[in-house]
């Protein structure tokens, strides 16, 4: 079985006391709870969808810091934000006041 002897020892243990199905069972680690509860969640799908939302991720931070009492890191706001939510904080680009509006509506 190209396999130690110890580990054949413990699938044998392990299909005396739990079957062949407790065998076969593939488990799957629970992973880190999250930091961010699903209300605060929620509001933030609530206030990124209102026209006004965010100038930026540090805004978030500091919403969810004053509005929902979480300290929460930059870096964790941005992946929920942004790969989670799949949301981007967007900002119009800054114009110059030399522009000539008749051009630029043309």
């Amino acid at each position: 079985m190209a396999r130690d002897t110890s580990t054949v020892t413990r699938w044998l243990q392990k299909y005396r006391t739990v079957g062949l199905f407790g065998l076969l069972e593939i488990k799957k680690a629970a992973g880190a709870k999250r930091k961010i509860n699903d209300d605060a969640i929620a509001a933030l799908i609530q206030e990124l969808k209102t026209g006004k939302g965010f100038s930026s991720y540090g805004g978030i931070v500091e919403w969810l810091k004053k509005k929902h009492r979480l300290d929460i890191d930059y870096g964790t706001v941005y992946a929920l934000v942004r790969y989670l939510l799949g949301e981007k904080l967007k900002v119009p680009r800054p114009q110059s006041y030399k522009q000539d509006q008749k051009l630029v509506s043309e």
